[in-house]
């Protein structure tokens, strides 16, 4: 039922950008300019100051953005109300993920959602945390699902899941007969690290703190950009390292490599649902939400689902 003009309008003005809009929502570059313009036909007035790097509201488009907004919560609140009462769940949503969320973890309760809410579309962002944080405060997305620490971001947050890293290292490997190792017989092998500024490294380092170790006192192998490229580069004999449980579930069913605990202490984060508790969701979000904090993640570790 929303004005799809408006949310296109709205999503170019917190992007800044016709470009990142269109990745966004899902349509061409050319087709967004198309919505915008028509919007300004009809008010016979600018919207955008296009004459910068960033595209910018002129004061007419502060005006009209003010005013979508609301147009948009109300349309959300109809939307809610009436599904309410009527039970008939459809519409879309779009959710933002960080990356270890988005890529091994959503999709399949996507999957299994759809199943029951056919009727209703997600479209699934994914990104690191800083981004989907700013997607979620610029009114872009209408969840977020985050690794690590968010208190400081001043969003509403609810625990999903912890989520245990582990050790993994190839089968041919001298510890692949081990359940677990001490933290400390790092200092022995190559490892492979994440790069820097990802959140994985970040717990990696703060746990690797708690033990008195260094990463420039370890034997850096590599140093890659994407989970992927770690297990691959693990898989190969590269070196050994850290990643998200949920990162190698594949990797185990097919016997490519094999996870260790330590024997310290589990190494532990947060998987955090965001969400603004001042915006006005749909009836079609929250059921969303509500099927998220309920759903067995447990499940899906255990291959039975």
């Amino acid at each position: 039922m929303e004005d799809h003009k408006l949310k296109v309008f709205c999503t170019v003005a917190e992007m800044k950008s016709f470009s990142k809009a269109s990745e966004v929502i899902h349509l061409t570059q050319p087709a967004v300019s198309l919505q915008i313009q028509a919007l300004e036909e009809t008010f016979e007035t600018k919207l955008f100051d296009r004459s910068s790097n960033t595209v910018t509201l002129t004061p007419a488009g502060e005006i009209l953005y003010r005013y979508a907004k609301e147009i948009l919560a109300q349309y959300a609140a109809a939307e809610r109300a009436v599904g309410g009462i009527t039970g008939l769940v459809k519409g879309s949503i779009t959710v933002g993920a960080s990356t270890t969320i988005g890529n091994y973890l959503l999709p399949r309760v996507i999957a299994e959602f759809r199943k029951v809410h056919p009727k209703i579309k997600i479209h699934l962002l994914v990104g690191n945390t800083k981004r989907t944080i700013e997607l979620l405060k610029g009114g872009v997305i209408d969840l977020g699902l985050v690794e690590g620490e968010v208190i400081r971001y001043k969003l509403s947050t609810e625990k999903l899941i912890s989520d245990e890293l582990s050790l993994i290292i190839p089968v041919s490997h001298p510890w692949a007969k081990l359940s677990e190792v001490s933290i400390l017989e790092l200092l022995k092998v190559p490892f492979v690290f994440r790069e820097e500024g990802s959140g994985t490294r970040q717990v990696i380092e703060n746990y690797l703190a708690k033990h008195g170790i260094s990463p420039q006192n370890m034997i850096c192998s590599a140093i890659l950009g994407s989970t992927e490229a770690i297990k691959d580069a693990v898989e190969n004999g590269i070196g050994v390292s850290i990643v998200s449980r949920w990162a190698v579930r594949k990797e185990l069913v097919r016997g490519a490599l094999k996870t260790l605990k330590f024997k310290e202490c589990e190494m532990l984060r947060e998987f955090s649902l965001l969400f603004n508790r001042n915006s006005v969701s749909s009836y079609s979000v929250d059921t969303f939400f509500y099927y998220l904090k309920g759903f067995p993640f447990h499940r899906l570790l255990e291959g039975n689902l």
